[in-house]
């Protein structure tokens, strides 16, 4: 699982419960004491305020989303200059134990053994 997918997830999941309860609204149920262009007229109502819930909350996750991404961004710059420093730290050592490995050996190629 990709490493940014966690933290996105966690930034969705509480508002899905609200997203969802928005999305299905409750329309008004027919009765006969009403007469039809009245409960389609209510029934409307019902859509256009659930519809401007629905857009508030997909700004609100959408400004969310864009403050996780812009997080995860800054994380990702400073996990790839750790990467480096490492790295560098990783390529000093080798050579430095190369070095190392090659003055213990210079005595041993050029010197008589000693009898």
């Amino acid at each position: 699982m990709p490493a940014w997918l966690i933290p996105a997830l966690k930034a969705v999941l509480p508002h899905l419960g609200t997203i969802v309860s928005v999305t299905v609204p409750a329309f008004t149920k027919k009765t006969t004491a009403e007469n039809q262009g009245a409960l389609q007229q209510k029934q409307i109502a019902e859509l256009q305020a659930a519809a401007a819930q629905n857009s508030a909350n997909i700004k609100e996750l959408a400004e969310q989303l864009q403050v996780t991404i812009t997080a995860l961004e800054q994380a990702a710059a400073v996990a790839q200059s750790r990467h480096r420093r490492v790295l560098a730290l990783a390529v000093i050592t080798f050579l430095l134990s190369v070095a190392a490995l090659g003055l213990t050996l210079l005595p041993e190629l050029f010197l008589e053994p000693v009898t």
